[in-house]
């Protein structure tokens, strides 16, 4: 009788403690449902994919000032969609000047033109990308293709994690899988400041290897594409754009002089400066947009 009470007692120890292990480790995320959408956010933490029903973004045709850009990474990311060779894209430059928004468009744009294809845009965080790896080997074997998107990326001067991505791009074993291309908005060319450069470059034994190191990083971006500030022209079409997309009921002079009052005020002028303008146009006309 007491050999089966201590039976019992053991037993209900063993599953007070399969209980407390299966409590404290996670249950391994499942596979990833790629119909779910054609946007997604990774989240490295448990290592899944959270689907974005609907994407923050503008279309294609009203981003002005950009067209040579915009033609470049929309021929490369056709390309990519079919199947063919394609470059890794880093967009740098001024800011608000459409980088990150001509990503998004281009995406649904050749979404729509290739939806055989099954292109995904997916969006990692910059302070992700120590997990890069990670995501790589949840869709390298996937059917679908991938467009994996950083948006403001840049590296500080104790960060490290720069050579996770090198290594994902081009230089490690396995490389950047067939079915995934990598596109990257920054405001520095190089994705490193200025003064950290200069200073690897006056305090290392051999400058010309320190700096090498730090800046071979965006000679892993095949395609560069520059954003630079607009004239008050180029700013003037991306408002009478926004204005007509979104049937605002204004004079032309009237808008004029009201769009560059408004630049003034900001004291500059881009694309997120036009947009900004309109919204506020809009709420002052009523005018509801979307």
């Amino acid at each position: 009788m007491n050999a089966e009470n201590d039976l019992s007692a053991l037993n209900a120890k063993l599953d007070s403690l399969i209980d407390l292990i299966a409590r404290a480790v996670p249950a391994l995320p499942g596979k990833p449902d790629f119909s779910a959408a054609d946007a997604f956010v990774w989240s490295p933490d448990p290592g899944e994919l959270v689907p974005v029903q609907k994407v923050n973004r503008v279309d294609i045709t009203l981003l002005c000032a950009v067209s040579h850009v915009r033609d470049l990474l929309l021929d490369n990311t056709r390309r990519f969609a079919k199947g063919l060779p394609a470059n890794n894209a880093l967009l740098w430059g001024a800011r608000g000047m459409g980088k990150s928004s001509l990503v998004k468009a281009a995406h649904a744009a050749i979404a729509a033109e290739n939806e055989s294809a099954g292109l995904k845009l997916v969006e990692i965080h910059r302070e992700d990308i120590e997990s890069l790896p990670k995501l790589m080997n949840l869709i390298r074997n996937a059917s679908c293709r991938f467009i994996v998107f950083c948006d403001d990326l840049s590296f500080d001067n104790d960060d490290t994690s720069y050579k996770s991505l090198k290594a994902v791009l081009e230089g490690g074993i396995e490389g950047r899988p067939d079915n995934v291309i990598f596109y990257a908005t920054s405001n520095r060319r190089h994705l490193l400041p200025r003064d950290m450069i200069e200073n690897e470059r006056s305090t290392a034994i051999n400058p010309a290897e320190a700096v090498e190191e730090k800046v071979s990083l965006s000679d892993r971006f095949g395609l560069w594409l520059g954003f630079h500030k607009c004239s008050q022209d180029d700013y003037l079409d991306m408002v009478r754009g926004y204005a007509a997309h979104f049937d605002l009921k204004i004079e032309a002079d009237e808008l004029r002089a009201k769009a560059l009052e408004w630049a003034t005020t900001r004291g500059s002028r881009s694309g997120r400066v036009a947009f900004q303008f309109i919204q506020d146009l809009a709420g002052r006309l009523g005018k509801a947009i979307s």
